[in-house]
Order: C-alpha cells, then sequence, then structure tokens
C-alpha cells in the first residue's frame, strides 16, 4: 500500500503539470506520513542530497557553458566544423553534427547544445536547400554529445548517485562514446543527404582551415582546461569548473569581444535558474530515494530483472529498454537519481564496471531528450526549426539507429568506455 502511495502521488503530481522535483517531494512526504516516519527525517534526507561537495562544481560548468552560448564561441566552432567536413556531401549535416562534438565538449549540455547551434545551422541549412525535418533531426540527435563528452554535469550527478565514483574517470570514459556516437550519427547524416540529393560545400582551403583552428582555439581551451585540471590532478572538478567559468569571461569578453552586459546578465540569471532546478532535483530525489529503499524497490526490480533471465546479455537489453522508455516520460536528471541506486547492483553483478553503466546510462537518457513527450531537445530543435515535432519524429528514425548502435557497441564492448580509464591506474 505504501509503495502504491508512492508511485501514485508521483504520477498524480506528473499528470497535474507538476515540475519533477515537486512531484518527488510531494511522494516522498506522502510515503513518510503514510509509514508515521518524522518528517524532520525526510529534511535530514533532502539537506544530505545536496550537501556534496562534488555538486559545487554544476553551477560553475552550468554558466561557463552559458557565457560560451551568449560570448560568440558556438559561432567560431561551427567556422571551424565547416572549414574541416564541409566539403562532403551533404556537408552541413556533418557540419552540425562535428559543431555539437566540439560545442557538447565545452558546454556540457545538450539543451545549450540544440539552443545554440540550432539557432546558427538549422536557418543556413533551410537557406542552402535542406528540408526542415533534416536540419532539425541532425541538430537535436548530435546534441546528445553534450552529456556524453566531458564535462558533464550529469555525469557528476551519476557519480553522487552512485556513492562517489571518481568524476575524473567518468569525464575520461565519456570521450570515447561519445566521438563514436558522432561518427555513427555523421554516417547517417551523409547516408539521407546523399539519398534526398543536398549539395556539398566547397572546401575552402588549408589556410582557411587552419585560420577557423585558430580563431577558435580559445574557445577550445574551455574544455582543456576543465578536463585537464580535472585529470592530471591539478585541481578538483570544482576548481576546474570555476577556472573555466573564469576562462569563458575573459575569452568572451576580452579575446571575442561579443559578451556585452546584458548577455552577460542573461547568463548569470539561465545559470541561477538552471542550477536552482538541478539541486531541487537532487535534494528531492534524495528523500524519493530514501523511500524506495525503504520498500526494498531496487531489490524488487533486480530480482525482477535477473528472473526474466540469466543471460548477461539479455538483462543488459532489458535494463537499456526500461531506461529508453522512462527517458521518453522523465527528465533526466531525477532519472539518473532513482535510477541509478536500482539498477548499478544489478549491472555490477554482472562484472560490469560502475564507470562503464555510467556512461551507458548518459548516452541512453541522452536519447530520451530527443524523443516525445518529454524530449526537451526535440521541443527547443522545432520552435528553432519552425517545424512541427510529428513532422520531425517521422523521419528522425535513422538517426535514432545511429546513436543505438553507438549505445549497443558501449554496452556490449567495455574497451570503448574503459580503455581510458585504465590508463589512468
Amino acid at each position: 500500500m505504501g509503495l502504491s502511495i508512492l508511485f501514485g502521488l508521483f504520477a498524480l503530481g506528473l499528470i497535474a503539470g507538476m515540475p519533477v522535483a515537486f512531484a518527488l517531494g510531494l511522494a516522498a512526504v506522502g510515503g513518510f506520513i503514510y509509514e508515521g516516519l518524522p518528517l524532520f527525517i525526510g529534511f535530514q534526507r533532502v539537506l544530505s542530497g545536496i550537501s556534496v561537495f562534488s555538486l559545487l562544481a554544476i553551477p560553475f560548468f552550468i554558466f561557463a557553458g552559458e557565457l560560451m552560448m551568449q560570448g560568440g564561441i558556438a559561432t567560431r566552432l561551427v567556422k571551424l566544423a565547416a572549414s574541416a567536413v564541409g566539403s562532403v556531401r551533404g556537408g552541413l549535416g556533418v557540419v552540425n553534427v562535428f559543431s555539437s562534438m566540439l560545442f557538447g565538449g565545452i558546454s556540457g549540455s545538450a539543451v545549450a547544445d540544440t539552443s545554440a547551434l540550432g539557432s546558427i545551422l538549422i536557418p543556413v541549412m533551410k537557406d542552402k536547400g535542406y528540408d526542415a525535418d533534416y536540419a532539425v533531426n541532425v541538430t537535436v540527435t548530435s546534441s546528445i554529445a553534450g552529456v556524453v563528452i566531458p564535462p558533464s554535469h550529469n555525469m557528476i550527478l551519476f557519480a553522487v548517485a552512485a556513492g562517489g565514483l571518481s568524476v575524473s574517470k567518468l569525464f575520461i570514459a565519456g570521450i570515447i562514446p561519445g566521438v563514436l556516437m558522432c561518427l555513427c550519427l555523421a554516417v547517417a547524416a551523409y547516408l539521407v543527404a546523399v539519398k534526398r540529393g543536398y549539395p556539398a560545400e566547397k572546401f575552402p582551403g588549408w589556410r582557411t582551415l587552419m585560420l577557423s583552428f585558430i580563431v577558435a582555439l580559445p574557445g577550445l581551451m574551455t574544455a582543456i582546461i576543465i578536463v585537464g585540471g580535472v585529470l592530471s590532478g591539478v585541481m578538483t572538478v570544482t576548481e576546474s569548473g570555476a577556472f573555466g567559468a573564469i576562462w569563458a569571461i575573459l575569452v568572451t569578453a576580452l579575446v571575442y569581444r561579443e559578451l556585452s552586459w546584458s548577455a552577460f546578465k542573461t547568463a548569470v540569471i539561465t545559470s541561477v535558474r538552471t542550477t536552482a532546478l538541478v539541486m531541487m532535483l537532487v535534494a528531492t530525489a534524495s528523500a524519493f530515494s530514501y523511500m524506495l529503499a525503504l520498500y526494498r524497490v531496487p531489490n524488487l526490480l533486480a530480482d525482477l530483472v535477473t528472473g526474466l533471465s540469466d543471460n548477461p546479455i539479455v538483462i543488459l537489453l532489458l535494463i537499456n529498454l526500461i531506461l529508453l522508455v522512462l527517458g521518453m516520460i522523465m527528465d533526466m536528471a531525477a532519472l539518473i537519481l532513482i535510477c541509478t541506486p536500482i539498477f548499478l547492483p544489478v549491472v555490477v553483478g554482472l562484472g560490469m564496471d560502475p564507470i562503464q553503466f555510467g556512461v551507458i546510462l548518459m548516452m541512453n537518457l541522452g536519447l530520451g531528450l530527443c524523443t516525445p513527450p518529454v524530449g526537451a531537445c526535440l521541443f527547443v530543435g522545432c520552435v528553432v526549426g519552425k517545424v512541427r515535432i510529428e513532422q520531425t519524429v517521422k523521419t528522425i528514425w535513422p538517426f535514432y539507429l545511429a546513436v543505438l548502435l553507438a549505445l549497443m557497441l558501449v554496452t556490449y564492448i567495455p574497451s570503448f568506455s574503459m580503455t581510458l580509464p585504465g590508463l589512468m591506474e
């Protein structure tokens, strides 16, 4: 009965249109009251959920990403990608993918990637004769790179939910899978472009390519400072995030000179709102997870999954399917905090490293950002591209298949995600 109340109140909150954080809090309070537990215990769980030092890095990463979106770094990264890969058939589609790989590795946010690069590339692609649905599909699906390629604040959430994993190992583990996913998407973009007869852009020459690289280098240094600082051991994750934000201010304000005072205020306000949302999710999900543990939900689900099959391949496939379905109806950050304590013991029991599972979780739930009915990136992309969601979803399946292919490779071939972390030991 208590479990029914917990999930019933959560579902009721979502149906009523509550933010996920409020729905989680409502369900947790209902569970505490039903079980007769003192509410101060729930308050303690809320505080303990956000009293984690690693979480201090999240606002810095978010702020750095917003500064770069407002300060012209995205434009220069697009020019670099266009110079490098724009000459292939359907070149702007491939440019879109590789721009996402570069910008996602700096901003760490899929939604920021969709918003910034979509605003630049989608109108250009439409002017060059590309269909609006193709432009939106490429932009939306390639934005997942922002949650896989470091730095990613969602990786920090997973590290906290998993009981304190090494954030630096998680960061470096996402590099190869993120690049692999972008390569698969680039192939899909090329094949669809060939089928639709899209043109190829002229190669601008090696001199233009080098100039584009030099101009984009200060922006690229943001990612090098953040990730390099963590991997070298010189800085903690929080310190590297702070230095990355400072560097982003210097580059956008003094080097590129595109960060106006109004843009800076917009970046600050947006970062504060996003950080507040993330922290509220962490806090209420902590109380919700406490009730899940009280009702032994992780054990029950683990028994259910392992009871359906004892084959590790089948079990991992089932977990991926469950995560894909959940990603369609819930926010990514909330799912990381809820699903990690449920499925992590199962995959560890199968012999999978928690680091590998973290990468799988990022790729899987990242795809949820591109799927209705709760696909934030899909909604943003359709608004920017001025195309109906129904029209986009009808033609997005080749790009979904490309991401799923990369996901299956990372799931069943550990070396994709574990090679680089293994070099750190």
